[in-house]
């Protein structure tokens, strides 16, 4: 994976139309002369561009993950992308959707059906039944079971395993047709110049009677067989995974990628209680082999820094529990209560332990503050990706929460060419691409990294390859800061927040 900063977005919500070119406006945007994006990032990482788009899950419900959504444009059109720039796609590995051609025939078919064995029923996992015991210890980041009643068509009923909602099915990712259902995904993506994958709800993949189906040994052996199987086809990839702070480090040593999950809370807490205490244990301990993100698709985390919700004595969190309650509320007062109208069960929420907020409104849309953080997230080892909402530095879109009623749509802007144009012409973001490239051209990031001695109040992060350096400092309290960093001749240059 290259070491430069990537690009998360749909095809459809960056400037697209739903009209067959979007793929190919994409390509423009971020790869031809003139285009006020060309040539900023190292690689793009699109959400799910697979027939269908708009399914129950926004694309993470696919009809067939094999085919480009035709109002995007086709394969060929995502292969010429990937000549331009590095592109990451999604691997959905636990679900596909109930109106996939698969799962249509195994309704009309039952075990008749060539794909029979492809869908994940109760009875697969606890063949001898499960109590009451054996549910509730099952992993729930979501309200309910994990489980629906269902009347095929052909009349049978089965209990099917849906870790999400009752239109994702969950796949028998042990069952030779599992197997090969995602080897087939994978074949596809290589031929077609994807080179890394991101794995969707991985975690929820094994389920295993008598466990809490989530991030078992059992798991860690599925995602290293995954694994190897990109790897045979150079594909890398990345596991995402929601989870408590040291879970993240143990799975970290076992993958190739993952999130930093845990930066996003903890730099608003920076900011919000003035303090790096908990910022500095974090990045002490954090792996290096992450991407780091502030925002994302999805809502801020909060389970990650939060006490591991099986023995919170034992294995507290990154911030007190009392802290973590009032930067919840911070949050819904600066963005003038809109994330509390999308967050818990103001709204259709999928997950429960997020905040729905675009991360600029988080930070009270103070542009010096955003950009400070934006800095913490580039210096910190790994590589970085900025959400396509967060590029533009963008606000919250009321009126599609109050369209969709899903509370993560208040971080997903349908944006038009024209507000791309306007919005890069907005101070905050030009600066935002000059510390993009700054991050991904100055030589000192291929170096060593290190945190220099501070009080609890300051943070001072620091790059350096020979005579090449670059330099950060943050006092959390007085909000005093720098970014400086080696120039040509030995000279010095500062980067300038406003």
């Amino acid at each position: 994976m290259k070491n430069q900063v990537q690009l998360i977005t749909y095809v459809d919500r960056l400037g697209g139309q739903r009209d067959g070119a979007d793929l190919a406006r994409l390509k423009r945007l971020l790869c031809e002369p003139g285009s006020p994006l060309h040539g900023v990032f190292g690689g793009v990482h699109l959400l799910p561009f697979f027939h269908a788009i708009d399914g129950a899950d926004a694309g993470f419900d696919p009809i067939d993950h094999t085919q480009v959504d035709p109002r995007l444009g086709q394969w060929a059109d995502l292969k010429a992308l990937t000549e331009g720039i590095d592109v990451m796609a999604d691997v959905i590995v636990n679900h596909m959707s109930s109106e996939s051609p698969q799962f249509l025939d195994y309704s009309e078919k039952g075990d008749a059906s060539a794909y029979a064995g492809l869908f994940l029923t109760l009875d697969a996992v606890f063949p001898n039944g499960a109590t009451e015991r054996d549910l509730l210890a099952v992993y729930r980041p979501r309200p309910g079971l994990p489980l629906t009643y269902a009347q095929l068509k052909n009349g049978e009923r089965r209990i099917l395993w849906t870790s999400f909602t009752a239109a994702q099915i969950d796949i028998a990712v042990q069952h030779p047709q599992g197997r090969a259902y995602l080897a087939g995904i994978l074949r596809t993506f290589a031929a077609n110049g994807i080179r890394m994958v991101r794995l969707d709800a991985v975690g929820y993949a094994i389920k295993k009677a008598g466990s809490n189906c989530f991030m078992m040994a059992e798991t860690f052996d599925f995602i290293a067989e995954f694994a190897a199987e990109a790897r045979a086809l150079d594909i890398e990839v990345l596991v995402e995974i929601h989870a408590y702070h040291q879970r993240q480090i143990e799975i970290a040593a076992k993958v190739d990628w993952v999130y930093d999950f845990a930066l996003p809370p903890l730099v608003l807490h920076a900011f919000n209680f003035k303090t790096a205490a908990a910022l500095k244990r974090w990045i002490a301990i954090r792996p290096t082999n992450a991407l780091t993100v502030l925002d994302t698709h999805d809502g801020i985390g909060i389970i990650d820094i939060g006490a591991d919700a099986s023995d919170r004595a034992a294995h507290p969190g990154l911030v007190p529990p009392e802290e973590l309650d009032a930067l919840v509320e911070r949050i819904h007062a600066v963005s003038g209560g809109q994330s509390r109208q999308a967050t818990g069960a103001a709204a259709s929420n999928l997950d429960l332990y997020q905040v729905n907020c675009s991360f600029f409104d988080a930070m009270g849309r103070d542009e010096t503050a955003y950009l400070l953080a934006r800095a913490l997230q580039f210096f910190l080892p790994g590589v970085p990706q900025v959400y396509y909402v967060g590029l533009l530095a963008g606000h919250n879109d009321m009126d599609l929460l109050a369209s969709s009623q899903v509370g993560r749509d208040i971080n997903r802007h349908h944006y038009s060419q024209a507000e791309i144009t306007s919005n890069c012409e907005r101070p905050v973001v030009r600066r935002l691409i000059e510390l993009i490239k700054l991050r991904n051209h100055h030589p000192a990031f291929a170096g060593g990294f290190s945190v220099e001695a501070s009080g609890n109040d300051e943070l001072r992060l620091r790059w350096q390859q020979a005579g090449e350096w670059a330099a950060l400092r943050i006092d959390f309290a007085s909000r005093d800061h720098e970014l400086s960093f080696s120039a040509g001749n030995g000279g010095r240059e500062r980067f300038a927040f406003s």
